[in-house]
């Protein structure tokens, strides 16, 4: 068999404005300024990834992550692209965080080697294709838009609502009020405070909202307070998710070792990608903790691996992968077909999903050959 190596590296700043920018508790959000890596081999395969930064939750920017990407290319050239072990080792060995543009790389390797086995990427990870479900996602707004846009898209058939909270009890108890007031005890509501309040606000709101029938509740008190968040929980009817406070697979171990939580979100811009995602939900089922998929502000690309990822895992019982919906295009061909709430994924080798290089050749970019 020829031996496969990596003969060069593209690397793309990717940006893209929101056509729906939003609000969570702690910023708005108004761009996807995203890093593309296109790993390419001496036998003509290429894998493509994206990796989305969320500076407040990554640390890093499509700056530092265009920089950085130079610096990974640089040590991949030459080597063998499905020995991913090996290579996401390569990768962590060589930064430490910077968890976005290693998402990117990682994406890509599972691409190419999902290709070169010739199997869709769900396959790949051991599972079969299943029918997904995403929600949709109300940021912070007025209760009264907030209500409009809920039951705009609970009327196009979305099955669930993930609704940002984190200001204050007083307005998110009315915000969600009013929102299921309009939308009906049927439709599930899943609430995300982004870190927005300290321990005592989130137990004393979350149980003012135990009458609203809410699925769960994404990270309410600072990532940093795992202590807190088990108070929270401690204290809590509605289940707590884990989300800017589990990056890794240590971090899920410590988590669960504490009792801090009820579920995991994983994102792969937060993951560095799938091989890590695979460790994490690994830790979850060991521990009778389930696991959501989310995303930052990804196209269909990333957002096609990781329902791939999703489709792979029973374990991964919700999927919030919605944020192409909030980008004023899509330069995706291929990947997930998502509408009104509803998934279907490829079964062409790979994940499926690819940029072509037309709408690439409008961003900057730079190829690394050695």
């Amino acid at each position: 068999m020829r031996k496969i190596t990596i003969t060069k590296i593209d690397i793309y700043n990717l940006k893209i404005p929101l056509a729906k920018p939003y609000w969570v508790s702690y910023a708005l959000f108004e761009h996807a300024n995203n890093t593309v890596i296109r790993i390419h081999t001496n036998t003509g395969i290429y894998g493509i990834g994206e990796g989305c930064p969320g500076t407040r939750v990554t640390g890093d920017t499509q700056e530092t992550n265009f920089e950085m990407a130079k610096l990974l290319a640089k040590t991949l050239i030459g080597k063998n692209p499905l020995a991913i072990e090996e290579r996401m080792r390569d990768i962590h060995l060589l930064l430490d965080y910077n968890t976005t543009v290693k998402s990117a790389f990682d994406i890509a390797l599972y691409d190419l080697l999902a290709k070169q086995a010739e199997l869709p990427l769900y396959a790949l990870l051991g599972g079969e294709n299943r029918t997904l479900y995403t929600d949709y996602t109300i940021g912070i707004d007025e209760p009264q838009v907030m209500k409009k846009e809920a039951l705009e898209y609970i009327q196009k058939g979305y099955p669930a609502l993930k609704v940002k909270l984190g200001t204050n009890k007083k307005d998110d108890v009315e915000r969600i009020r009013i929102i299921r007031e309009a939308i009906g005890d049927d439709i599930p509501i899943r609430i995300d405070a982004n870190q927005g309040w300290d321990v005592n606000t989130a137990i004393q709101t979350l149980r003012e909202l135990e009458k609203y029938d809410i699925q769960y509740c994404e990270e309410p008190v600072a990532c940093w307070d795992n202590k807190g968040l088990k108070r929270v929980r401690d204290n809590s009817i509605i289940p707590i998710m884990a989300d800017e406070s589990v990056h890794d697979h240590h971090d899920a171990f410590r988590l669960a070792d504490m009792g801090a939580c009820d579920f995991f979100n994983i994102k792969l811009a937060k993951s560095s990608g799938i091989h890590t995602a695979l460790k994490i939900n690994a830790i979850g089922e060991g521990a009778g903790i389930k696991c959501v998929v989310g995303c930052m502000d990804e196209t269909r690309l990333s957002l096609t691996a990781a329902a791939h990822l999703v489709s792979a895992r029973p374990n991964i019982a919700f999927a919030d992968l919605d944020s192409h919906l909030f980008l004023s295009e899509d330069p995706v061909e291929g990947g997930m077909i998502e509408k009104n709430g509803t998934i279907t994924l490829p079964d062409t080798p790979g994940h499926g999903a690819d940029i072509p290089q037309e709408k690439l050749n409008n961003y900057e970019s730079i190829t690394i050959t050695e």
